[in-house]
């Protein structure tokens, strides 16, 4: 999507929450039942989720944990189904009690999952099998198979076989989402033996590019050191573009369907037997799989480069900007915003919180589309906005479009010591900006659905933390709602949090690999639930489900 599109699209947006506003549920629900959004779903669709949003947000809405279960393996969410057992384990979270969609038997380690995609159908699409109209997943394995599986009963619905012991493909990404998907390879090393022996090893990554629904391969590409250079330390391609990154923090963008045009040998169709140097195989069959169709012999035009700490370079706004760390371990907090036309800082571009923390602040452009920034630190969330300066067309400037602050005391110690003659040294020390103690912004993430901003704020005291997930305007940061998760928070610990239209899931990673998954619900409050609300008078039961035990709150 073009900037002037984006920034038109997230305006229409915000005119219609505003236009939204104007009318009460009652009148919303009485104006749907009239038919007057009969002649456009997506109005109706949208009308329908102001609705939504303006049930969440009510005082009277609450959301109750409403089960919970543990795994021993990583657990994963994807639009109402949770994945459990390394995929071989679907269960729905859309009910009150956990659904079990599919149950596979335990796959070996051969055929374990290294990384996965949701696949859902595009709006408005001539298919070739009914299937591709209902969500999938992909998956890939660690024997370089990728798999479309059915999202709810894990049936294998197409296979390709990537390629050979020449390389081990390990990651899943978009492109272009749901439209075209990158199968990434981990970096080729050679053994110690084979280092020592004096044998070189040029190819650093293999890149595999497909179209989706229909499956359709676009081409394989080598990234060779001796075309980009010895120093690759990873390699990405997103947008259309091939992002190559260097150890020194340098990071070079190619324009990808420039190199397509330009190196492709042959396009090669799934399924299509095919002599390829002299070996006769059918593409994405084992055991001939993919060929590297895509040779690069000479270094691609250049798009744009530029040095950062950390690799760390992002690209959005409007007009196009880019924000880079300068690459300095010093600098190492300071963000430069900065314009991609010519490389100009932008006035109060330089963004620093000073933060006295152990964990970093972090910058993105807003997923929103609407062009602003988003700087969260331990205490505060700037969401910044570009504008031009005033009598200088030609120049943009950041400023603050709203600020979010965490609840918390400017917290001051006195350490007091007594002398051995009797006088008293009061030392004076601020406590660190995440200290966590204090709270501290943990997540911060958008729901495009229902235009929110969604923060996970922490405090933890001992070994016991609380936090809360409180949702934003995201027009003007007011806070609407405030959701208390009931279960004890470790800042040392990972965590992720989803919420989705009326569920909210926290997943959480506690050492030697154990895994817990927190469901709550949104449900209408009611004297009884005022009553069950405390976490110590909540009665807990644990139901085995497929082998798997559940607990009910």
């Amino acid at each position: 999507m073009c900037p002037q599109a984006a920034a038109s699209a997230a305006g229409g947006r915000r005119a219609a929450s505003r236009a939204l506003g104007a009318h009460n549920v009652c009148r919303l629900l009485t104006r749907r039942a009239h038919g007057f959004y009969a002649r456009d779903a997506g109005v109706a669709h949208r009308k329908n989720l102001g609705l939504l949003r303006k049930i969440i947000c009510q005082e009277s809405t609450k959301f109750k944990n409403v089960w919970t279960t543990h795994s021993a393996s990583p657990i994963a969410y994807e639009r109402g189904r949770i994945y459990l057992d390394n995929y071989q384990c679907c269960i729905s979270s859309i009910a009150q009690e956990p659904r079990i969609l599919y149950q596979k038997p335990k796959c070996s380690k051969s055929e374990k999952i290294e990384d996965a995609l949701l696949l859902e159908c595009p709006l408005g699409e001539m298919l070739p099998c009914p299937s591709d109209y209902k969500s999938s997943l992909i998956v890939l394995t660690v024997q370089n198979w990728l798999l479309r599986l059915s999202a709810d009963s894990g049936e294998i619905l197409e296979k390709i076989y990537l390629a050979g012991s020449c390389c081990k493909f390990r990651y899943l990404s978009w492109d272009t989402p749901q439209e075209v998907m990158v199968v990434k390879s981990a970096q080729n090393k050679l053994p110690a033996a084979a280092r020592q022996a004096g044998i070189q090893q040029s190819v650093l990554f293999y890149l595999a590019v497909f179209q989706v629904l229909p499956l359709s391969f676009i081409g394989m590409l080598e990234i060779n050191k001796k075309i980009f250079g010895n120093s690759v330390t990873d390699v990405a391609i997103s947008n259309g573009i091939l992002i190559v990154m260097y150890s020194m923090g340098l990071v070079r963008l190619y324009n990808f369907q420039a190199i397509l045009e330009q190196f492709m040998e042959q396009p090669l169709d799934l399924g299509r037997e095919f002599n390829w140097n002299g070996q006769v195989g059918v593409v994405g069959k084992y055991p001939f799989g993919l060929p590297c169709n895509i040779k690069i012999t000479d270094t691609p035009p250049l798009l744009f480069e530029a040095s950062s700490l950390e690799n760390a370079f992002q690209i959005g706004g409007y007009p196009w900007h880019y924000i880079i760390t300068p690459n300095k371990k010093k600098h190492k907090g300071v963000f430069h915003i900065c314009s991609l036309k010519d490389n100009a800082l932008a006035k109060n571009g330089i963004q620093d919180m000073k933060c006295c923390s152990l964990e970093p602040d972090w910058i993105y452009f807003h997923p929103d589309m609407s062009g602003r920034i988003i700087h969260v630190g331990p205490n505060l969330i700037k969401v910044l906005k570009l504008k031009e300066v005033k009598n200088n067309t030609d120049q943009m400037e950041i400023a603050e479009d709203f600020m979010i602050v965490a609840n918390r005391e400017n917290c001051v110690n006195n350490a007091v010591t007594v002398t051995a003659s009797g006088r008293v040294v009061k030392k004076r020390f601020n406590l660190l900006d995440d200290d966590p103690e204090q709270e501290t912004f943990k997540i911060v993430d958008y729901e495009d659905e229902l235009d929110l901003l969604s923060t996970v704020a922490v405090t933890q005291i001992g070994a016991d933390g609380k936090a809360h997930l409180d949702f934003h305007c995201n027009e003007h940061g007011i806070l609407l709602k405030s959701i208390p998760l009931l279960e004890s928070w470790d800042v040392t610990y990972s965590h992720e949090v989803y919420f989705d239209k009326d569920l909210v899931l926290h997943i959480e990673q506690k050492p030697n690999r154990r895994f817990s998954c927190y469901v709550y619900q949104m449900v209408c409050d009611t004297a009884k639930d005022d009553e069950c609300s405390s976490h110590e008078k909540t009665e807990r039961v644990f139901r085995k489900k497929g082998g798997r035990i559940f607990e009910y709150i």
